[in-house]
């Protein structure tokens, strides 16, 4: 008979377990060494009653049927959400002034101002901290590591809650792959306006389906979430924001991607670079525009390109995915995060800021580079050299500045938008 266990924290929120009544010992255990309570609060039982007993004394007798199978359901009326419009032409624009524009932007500057105010150590086996990618825990005691990644991009929800839900899955795939990691499960935080509303209700809906094509997909079931409606101030809802929370197993700490680019390190592509530009952090920042669809999610690439990343890791040296800001943001945080100038062989607007999914930047030395586009070619997977890792400057074709004056933007923008 299995038992239900009651967790009570120290803030007073609680939770509720089903522990079989052999492991009750061992879950207290935990409990106590991080002194939270812990309580039997009562048991399953083969009828089909939901029961509650005091002193004895029973209080409710309710048939389970009715608090689940019979439950009322909602079925609110909801509208498709209408196609985006074609985009209008983006005029080219000096890589690095747009660079400088995103990188100034609290949603894209570097956020340590919140996560330095913490400690994000746990028993000393964190082995990657907030500030860059997916965080990284060993579990202690083995070999192994879990990592950990949430994610969604509003805009593209908003402008296509099918390819925006999907999307949100696939990049938090990408997020856990670029670190090694096999992604397991997620968890959704469904955040959205006001339900009652046929427009909201399409939002809700059309995302659950993106959501739940691309977790099948990629093999991430969905194993717990929460929703929060009726977001709405004066009559004004937020964007539609369905958050993906993942985590993803790393088997062997000696296998996780978890370096820095260095001097003389190749700068290699991977996947298909189409330059979509609709939605994009660039329009949105640069342009103040939010114009086109969101970019389509080819969930087939998003699995072989993942899959070719780790099965492949021991060529790569530092890695991340490609998402806003495409590949000139990205680019840059793999530089900033090194402390080693980055120079890109072009300075095409489409080609540095699109947001092209299922996309990963690697650094390797040139041998690594060899090996792994060799691999490439035989795995079917798009891959090309876009520059070289080295020097002082951050160079996108003929714009050039210097890594430090925009890692003082990267690193100040932030705390001096919000203090």
């Amino acid at each position: 008979m299995t038992a239900y266990e009651m967790m009570l924290s120290e803030s007073q929120e609680r939770m509720l377990m089903v522990l079989k009544p052999e492991l009750e010992d061992i879950a207290k255990a935990v409990f106590d060494k991080w002194d939270l309570d812990f309580a039997i609060v009562g048991e399953t039982i083969s009828e089909d009653r939901f029961l509650i007993a005091m002193n004895g004394e029973i209080k409710a007798d309710l048939p389970l049927k009715a608090l689940s199978g019979t439950a009322p359901e909602y079925d609110r009326p909801w509208v498709e959400t209408p196609a985006a419009a074609a985009i209008r032409d983006v005029p080219h624009i000096d890589a690095i002034d747009g660079l400088k524009i995103l990188i100034a932007c609290p949603n894209y500057a570097a956020k340590q101002w919140v996560y330095e105010q913490y400690d994000s150590q746990v028993m000393a086996d964190s082995m990657r901290t907030p500030g860059f990618g997916s965080g990284i825990v060993r579990v202690h005691g083995t070999s192994k590591a879990l990592a950990f990644t949430s994610d969604v991009t509003p805009r593209y929800v908003a402008a296509n809650p099918f390819e925006g839900g999907k999307q949100a899955v696939a990049e938090a795939y990408r997020n856990l792959t670029a670190v090694g990691a096999l992604p397991l499960a997620t968890t959704d935080n469904l955040n959205f306006g006001n339900p009652e509303k046929p427009e909201i209700m399409g939002q809700f809906v059309g995302a659950i389906k993106g959501i739940g094509v691309a977790v099948k997909a990629l093999d991430m079931p969905i194993v717990s979430g929460n929703v929060s409606l009726y977001n709405e101030t004066d009559g004004s809802g937020i964007l539609p924001t369905p958050t993906i929370g993942a985590v993803g197993l790393i088997t062997d700490t000696d296998d996780a991607i978890v370096g820095v680019a260095r001097e003389g390190h190749m700068a290699i592509l991977i996947g298909k670079t189409l330059g979509h530009l609709g939605q994009s952090a660039l329009l949105a920042e640069v342009f103040n525009r939010v114009e086109g669809d969101a970019p389509p999610v080819n969930l087939a690439d998003e699995k072989k390109n993942g899959e070719f990343i780790r099965e492949n890791s021991t060529w790569i040296t530092a890695c991340t995915d490609l998402s806003d800001g495409g590949l000139a943001l990205a680019a840059f945080e793999m530089a900033e995060e090194a402390g080693v100038g980055i120079s890109l062989d072009t300075d095409d607007t489409a080609e540095l800021f699109g947001e092209d999914q299922a996309r990963y930047l690697v650094a390797c030395n040139f041998d690594q580079a060899e090996a792994l586009m060799a691999a490439a070619g035989n795995a079917e997977v798009s891959v090309s050299c876009v520059g070289s890792f080295g020097g002082t400057n951050v160079r996108f074709g003929r714009s050039q500045a210097d890594l430090a004056e925009l890692s003082e933007i990267f690193r100040s923008s932030f705390a001096a938008a919000v203090t």
